[in-house]
Formats: C-alpha cells, sequence, structure tokens
C-alpha cells in the first residue's frame, strides 16, 4: 500500500529538461572570409621587400668620387687641400672622376675656373699648362716684408717693383742714379704658393707664382730676378678673377 501511494506521488510529478554539460557550446557560424584582403596584405608585403632590395643595389652602384672644396682658377690643379671625396650614384654617362684617381688629376690643369661644391668631371681638366688667352705665368720669389702673410692661390694681388734705383752709364763713362720702382701689375692674380712650410717658417721666404697679362710678363720678370718685388691685396681679393 505504501509502495503504491509513493509511486503514485511520483507520478504527478513533472521531470525537468535536461541540461547541457559543461564542455558542451553551440555551435559557432562560420567565419566570412576576404580573399581580396588577404591578397592586399600579400601585395604590401611584397613591395616592401621590393623597395628594400631596390635601396641595397642603388647603395652597391655607388662610388666614391672627387668634390672640390675650395675654387680652382683656370691652369691650377686639385690637392688634397681643395678637394674631398663624396659617394654618388654610378652613371655611364657623367664622367666622374674617382677619388682614387687623385694623384692622377693632379698632373693636369683645369680648364677654366671650377667653384667649391663643385663634383669633378674629367672634361673639366686637360693636360700641359693651358692659361687663358693673353695671359702668362711668372714666378717670383719673396722675402719677408716683400709679401702679405695671409697671401694664397686664388688672391688678387698687385705687383710693385721696390728697386728705387737702377745704374746707367753716361757720356762721361761714370754712372748715375734713376728711378725704377713703382706699380708693374693692379690685378695679378696667385696661381700657386710654395708649399716648403719649414723654409718659410726658418727663412720668411716665400715662391709664389703669378698670372698676369702677357704684356707686363717681361716686367715682372726683371724685377723678380733682381729680388725687387712686392705684392699686397687689392679690391677683388678671393674672387678669383682678374680683368
Amino acid at each position: 500500500m505504501k509502495i503504491q501511494e509513493r509511486t503514485g506521488a511520483g507520478a504527478g510529478r513533472s521531470v525537468a529538461p535536461a541540461q547541457p554539460s559543461v564542455g558542451d557550446r553551440l555551435p559557432t557560424p562560420p567565419r566570412e572570409r576576404k580573399p581580396a584582403l588577404a591578397a592586399l596584405a600579400v601585395l604590401l608585403i611584397l613591395l616592401g621587400a621590393l623597395g628594400a632590395t631596390t635601396l641595397v643595389l642603388r647603395a652597391g652602384d655607388r662610388i666614391e668620387v672627387i668634390k672640390v672644396t675650395k675654387d680652382i682658377q683656370p691652369g691650377e690643379s686639385v690637392g688634397t687641400g681643395n678637394t674631398t671625396s663624396v659617394m654618388v650614384a654610378d652613371d655611364s654617362s657623367i664622367h666622374y672622376v674617382k677619388w682614387e684617381q687623385l694623384s692622377l688629376l693632379k698632373k693636369l690643369k683645369a680648364k677654366s675656373t671650377i667653384y667649391a661644391g663643385t663634383v669633378v668631371i674629367g672634361d673639366m681638366f686637360a693636360e700641359g699648362d693651358d692659361l687663358p688667352a693673353g695671359k702668362a705665368s711668372v714666378g717670383v720669389a719673396l722675402k719677408e716684408g716683400q709679401y702679405p702673410a695671409d697671401i694664397k692661390p686664388g688672391d688678387t694681388v698687385a705687383v710693385y717693383n721696390v728697386d728705387t734705383s737702377s745704374s746707367s752709364s753716361n757720356k762721361t763713362g761714370g754712372t748715375t742714379s734713376t728711378s725704377s720702382g713703382g706699380l708693374i701689375v693692379d690685378n695679378a692674380r696667385v696661381n700657386t704658393k710654395s708649399d716648403d712650410s719649414d723654409a718659410t717658417i726658418s727663412t720668411g721666404n716665400l715662391s709664389l707664382t703669378l698670372l698676369v697679362d702677357q704684356s707686363d710678363a717681361a716686367a715682372v720678370a726683371r724685377a723678380a730676378s733682381a729680388g725687387a718685388v712686392a705684392i699686397v691685396h687689392v679690391s677683388g681679393n678671393g674672387n678669383g678673377t682678374s680683368n
């Protein structure tokens, strides 16, 4: 009797729905794939790699060439004091002079004025002592006091004969003194300066090569041979021009 009551009481109860276990999850919808974005990402990666490769290749094609650091006048040569090396992109259509060829370039002369900052090409130089038309190159040896202490190549100077008298014979067989000093050239240009630094310091002597008009060359040479040349800076100094 008790068993039946318990059974009847249980029959009236509602059965609770089964709960899913913790490990079971509802299925998620599949993600939408975007092939266009994937292709764009791949393309960007390839472009970046290509750009890096191009930079490396360009760096490998660069060469070391000569650049002028100070103005070089016609008839002058390059040297370690007026040049430096720079890297440029190699171009077979441009006749660059490589830095390793500096010693060979020193033997050549500038055909025209080459200004500071210019990258040198072979066409700017020629063999021999090519001088501007109507000009002559004259060497002078100067003693201390006959030149400015800061004289340098490219300076514009005036040349004076400082021999105030010269002897000449007269009709009686004696000699007379006549004045021969004065201005010889008012706008010569200093082409080269002696590199003998030790001698300059110890003796004060200086050797210069001056660019003068051909008509003045003989007078400058005569005064130089007599040790009677003095030079001074004049207006236009440093611009590397002579009129």
